[in-house]
């Protein structure tokens, strides 16, 4: 691939990429390492080889943070990697009330299972519909939105006794 397709791809995907590995593997350090890892292998191509450059790359990615994810012993080691290191994935803003929200809600989204998790990150994060992400994670675009309805159902329910909450100090 050429110096400038390459550029032009890293300043279109990196910053998702790199939030879609945190996503993944729990640790910024890995996740950068995955995301250098995917640029070197993307160097390495010759063209792009799918219709949806976007759902390509996350295709790419995706495969690549699950290799790495078995490349791990257990599941235990990957669930200790420290949540703290990704560093909070909603920006802290001074009203309280926003911290809490946000605290909840990266909870909440932790407490996903890593398929219905991941398939939000996809949708919500990098505004992706349900067929890229079916290309993606090479699952039938009615398992992804499936997966998703899963989470936003999920979601809604852990965080409803918060937003009763916030609602009645208004």
């Amino acid at each position: 691939m050429k110096d400038e397709e390459l550029e032009r791809l890293y300043d279109a995907h990196a910053s998702g990429l790199f939030r879609y590995f945190a996503a993944i593997v729990k640790c910024e350090a890995d996740a950068r390492d995955l995301l250098q890892e995917l640029f070197i292998k993307l160097a390495r191509e010759k063209a792009l080889l799918a219709e949806s450059e976007k759902a390509w790359i996350y295709r790419m990615g995706h495969n690549l943070a699950v290799d790495w994810l078995r490349r791990r012993k257990t599941r235990a080691d990957y669930e200790l990697r420290s949540a703290d290191e990704v560093g909070t994935m909603f920006s802290a803003a001074e009203d309280p009330d926003a911290k809490v929200l946000a605290s909840q809600l990266e909870q909440a989204l932790a407490s996903l299972p890593e398929d219905q998790r991941t398939v939000t990150e996809l949708k919500l994060w990098q505004g992706m519909t349900f067929e890229e992400i079916a290309e993606t994670q090479r699952i039938p675009a009615n398992t992804a939105a499936s997966r998703y309805r899963y989470a936003v159902d999920k979601l809604r329910s852990l965080l409803r006794p918060l937003y009763q909450e916030l609602k009645q100090e208004t």
